[in-house]
């Protein structure tokens, strides 16, 4: 096991305008499981490559225990990845496929069939050890890219999207193998997706990366519950939280109002308390967050109070059984974030907005019909209208 720290590591392709990688620093704890997720193009890859001593560094370090290791190989950073593409011999056993990294390293026989045994026993891979990759299925085959990286023992697990390549059913099995394996083994792993449920589900934390710059660190409870700009609030949780362009006004030390458009919200008094910096400027002009769970149907709340509930026509509704996925509209502009290298810019959209809401599985709301929405304001989230940081 390890510790992995990153410091100001950075990545320039030639001919490329901005960094792939820009200046990215983290500490990975001995054992932790750290999640890098974020969209495609992110730069959560060339890192991961970068640590494994397959990518060329620009510029920063990476230290493992203490040890910086820039100029080693990445055979001698006693570092095993696992990839996507299982990246297995097709013309050898499921046995010799993970006994492969003994071999190379000419290991006594009767250790490497005692070893591969051990870990095709842990893995759920005794039946299979005669077979080839060609006859097992996707979640099998992964199975042995694992098998052939746990038995080096090596101090560092980085796996780059490793489960891109499966269904949606088999990708939740793994997702809970791999979190159960990793624990059990307490190998440091640095674990890079896409998939913003496989983040929160299974990094012990989980770090958001954006155009090569990291935008937020955190577990996923906090990630989730104090995202630290519109960005980050936006790509996690679905449905995406709704982000509209508000002004909040506030007289005294009581509660305040949200303008949402035409419609006012109540905030209570505990949002300013928790947020000094909100109720510093009555009148300003802020971007406010408002995550599909907090709103409902008011006709099954009835003690909710009236100030805090807007009403809106219902544009579509989603039965899903467990709940409903309801889009009404508002007269608030939404809030977009700029698609460019940075989160310094917002603007607003269309003049009218689409909010998503997650109403009980009862309520009878349906497409067309105008919907009294119950809002809990005292959850919703707060957003610089210039620069998108959380307020």
């Amino acid at each position: 096991m390890a510790r992995v720290a990153l410091r100001n590591l950075t990545k320039h392709y030639a001919g490329a305008s901005a960094a792939a990688v820009d200046k990215l620093s983290l500490d990975v704890a001995d054992g932790e499981f750290l999640v890098l997720v974020g969209p495609s193009g992110c730069g959560k890859s060339t890192a991961l490559k970068m640590i494994a001593g397959l990518e060329e560094i620009s510029g920063g370090e990476v230290e493992i225990d203490g040890e910086v290791v820039n100029d080693l190989a990445a055979r001698d950073r006693d570092i095993a990845m696992i990839f996507q593409s299982y990246a297995l011999y097709p013309h050898l056993s499921v046995f010799d496929n993970i006994a492969f990294p003994l071999q190379i390293a000419k290991a006594p026989r009767g250790e490497i069939e005692k070893r591969v045994r051990e870990v095709a026993r842990t893995l759920q891979l005794e039946d299979y050890l005669t077979r080839r990759p060609g006859s097992l299925s996707g979640g099998q085959r992964q199975r042995v890219a694992m098998g052939r990286a746990i038995i080096r023992e090596p101090r560092v697990f980085l796996m780059d999207e490793p489960l891109s390549n499966l269904d949606a059913k088999l990708r939740g099995q793994m997702r809970s193998e791999i979190a159960q394996l990793q624990d059990r083994l307490g190998v440091t792993t640095i674990y890079v997706t896409h998939d913003q449920v496989e983040a929160m589900t299974m990094g012990d934390r989980v770090a958001l990366m954006k155009d090569g710059v990291l935008q937020q660190v955190d577990t996923p409870t906090n990630i989730y519950n104090r995202p630290a700009n519109t960005f980050v609030a936006a790509f996690i949780g679905s449905p995406t939280m709704n982000l509209f362009r508000a002004v909040v006004e506030r007289h005294g030390a009581g509660d305040g109002v949200l303008r949402l458009g035409s419609q006012r919200l109540r905030l209570p008094r505990s949002v300013f308390d928790e947020r000094p910096r909100l109720g510093a400027g009555t009148g300003a002009d802020i971007i406010v967050g408002i995550r599909p769970e907090v709103m409902d149907d008011a006709s099954l709340k009835p003690g909710h109070p009236a100030d805090m509930t807007l009403t809106a026509p219902v544009f579509l509704a989603e039965a899903l059984g467990s709940d409903s996925i309801v889009h009404f509209g508002l007269d608030a502009a939404p809030a977009k974030v700029v698609d460019e290298d940075t989160l310094e810019e917002i603007v607003p959209g269309d003049a009218k907005g689409v909010a998503i809401a997650r109403f009980n599985a009862r309520s009878p709301v349906k497409t067309g019909s105008p919907v009294s929405v119950a809002v809990e304001c005292d959850r919703l989230h707060f957003f610089d209208a210039q620069r998108g940081e959380a307020i």
